[in-house]
């Protein structure tokens, strides 16, 4: 008798505790802009520095990572879209961030890129993420053996745009 309220009891607590979950989620599922924008057009950004290049590449870095991580279609066309994402680059920070001991060449540079970004709806012009200084921060590392050193600028400004694009849609999505 006594076993089987135990059984009894146990087979209640057990639904009541699954019911009461703490709310755990994956984080970055989230999507805070409105259901009505299915189509973003992400225009060329501005550029207040001398890096040409990563506003070169951002554009469609970003269009990219949406196309790969949303339900959003990019359109080139701004007049032909939902909402419009513009930006600018305000900052680019170079700084040695890791040296070699024995050459004292540097093997590492932290990199920090300050951007505007603003997502508005095309129709109203409500402002649906705005992030007027977005930091993006990473190193990058780089050869210090003459022989197998060559440009890699190229090569940076595709990695930095990559991780640029991450976060911003990251952003979008999550609503930073």
């Amino acid at each position: 008798m006594r076993i089987r309220t135990v059984v009894i009891s146990l087979a209640s607590l057990i639904p009541a505790l699954l019911l009461s979950a703490c709310g755990y989620h994956v984080g970055g599922k989230a999507d805070t802009v409105p259901k009505s924008v299915q189509t973003i057009a992400v225009i060329p950004f501005g550029n207040n520095t001398t890096r040409y290049q990563l506003t070169d590449k951002l554009p469609q870095a970003i269009a990219r990572e949406l196309v790969a991580r949303t339900r959003y279609q990019v359109v080139n066309d701004p007049n032909n879209s939902d909402a419009v994402l513009s930006g600018a680059v305000k900052q680019v920070y170079l700084a040695p961030a890791l040296i070699d001991p024995s050459s004292g060449k540097t093997t590492g540079t932290e990199v920090v890129v300050l951007l505007a970004i603003s997502l508005k709806e095309r129709a109203t012009g409500k402002v649906l993420y705005s992030q007027p200084n977005l930091a993006v921060r990473n190193t990058y590392e780089s050869s210090v053996d003459a022989r197998q050193y060559f440009d890699e600028s190229s090569s940076a400004a595709d990695r930095l745009s990559r991780d640029l694009a991450r976060s911003v849609v990251s952003g979008i999505l999550e609503n930073f």
